[in-house]
């Protein structure tokens, strides 16, 4: 187990369920393992009993959007839920959805923002991707909770084509940003495309990154994502480096153009504050470097007067190579 593993399993360890059974992000959301941002879990046969839940091509159709309310994982307006087949607690029995029933233990689970482990309540088993495949129609199954276990994360999340207008509580932005800009918009959703179509969080006013991270918004080099953009001048130069595992955009500039204090030496802004929601609160990011309108899980940016990084990270070592250590590299 890695030493970003065990220190999520440590801090999971000492939070109660209670805290910890739904995403911090609200609403209709996609599952998507993370083994592969583009695959979402999907019902295959839609709104039928019985029918399986197996791997797909995300499209944001309503058979692949779930909605964590009451201890149960639903679908439909809350008709069907996310169900264990027979309630049966073995290794590898598989998934489906069944009409909701309140406090059937087949359809009880919580979700740890902590590690995105998906959990069978009270049983010891996990959601689990069957032998690591992304083939569409894979079924899922349970498996026993691992902390660390690839198998077990899952990436809740939105479709771009369908952002909410904020997607967590105590968001002083908006997700659904619409295109055209605005040096007032409260934008808090970044696409990262190529070195010269890019975004970074930064201050709505003027304020130090430490004092105003929460609430930091989008700043783009291109005026057609409903954000700010940033003023002429502002960069010296960028760097941009793409690996199968992650984008970065490192770079110089005057940062006093979009309100960091001079002489402010910075702070970092990633997608896990110290509550699980993001820094800033409801920050999103999106990019079409590893497919098409691709929303980025796990990310990290470091904003100063004078320097940037950020970094976005896909696969299963996200975490690790997100790990909020390398903000300074480049």
């Amino acid at each position: 187990m890695s030493r970003i593993a065990l220190l999520v399993a440590l801090v999971a360890s000492f939070i109660p369920q209670s805290l910890a059974q739904t995403p911090t992000y609200k609403g209709a959301l996609t599952l998507s393992p993370i083994a592969g941002n583009s695959k979402c879990l999907s019902s295959q046969n839609g709104n039928a009993n019985g029918s399986p839940v197996v791997i797909a091509d995300c499209t944001g159709g309503a058979e692949q959007l779930f909605t964590f309310q009451n201890g149960q994982v639903t679908m439909y307006g809350g008709k069907m839920c996310l169900d264990v087949t027979d309630g049966v607690n073995a290794d590898g029995t598989k998934l489906q959805i069944w009409q909701c029933y309140a406090g059937a233990p087949n359809q009880a689970w919580y979700y740890n923002f902590w590690d995105n482990s998906l959990s069978w309540t009270n049983k010891g088993k996990c959601l689990d991707l069957t032998n690591w495949s992304l083939s569409n129609g894979n079924r899922v199954q349970i498996w026993g909770c691992s902390p660390g276990n690839p198998n077990q994360f899952w990436n809740v999340g939105y479709m771009a084509s369908n952002l909410p207008a904020q997607s967590q509580n105590g968001q002083t932005g908006t997700n659904n940003c619409g295109t055209g800009s605005s040096a007032s918009s409260k934008c808090q959703t970044l696409w990262l495309n190529s070195y010269d179509d890019f975004c970074l969080f930064g201050p709505p006013k003027t304020a130090s990154i430490g004092d105003i991270e929460r609430e930091a918004v989008a700043y783009c080099t291109k005026g057609t994502h409903g954000t700010r953009v940033f003023p002429p001048g502002t960069f010296k130069g960028v760097h941009w480096v793409k690996t199968p595992d992650y984008v970065q955009i490192t770079g110089q500039g005057d940062f006093t153009k979009i309100h960091v204090p001079k002489g402010d030496e910075g702070g970092e802004l990633d997608n896990h504050g110290a509550d699980g929601n993001g820094n800033p609160i409801g920050g999103l990011i999106y990019g079409n470097v590893f497919g098409n309108n691709q929303q980025f899980h796990e990310w990290t940016e470091f904003l100063s007067y004078k320097e940037f990084c950020i970094r976005a990270c896909v696969g299963p070592n996200a975490p690790n190579n997100c790990n909020h250590i390398y903000d300074e590299m480049g």
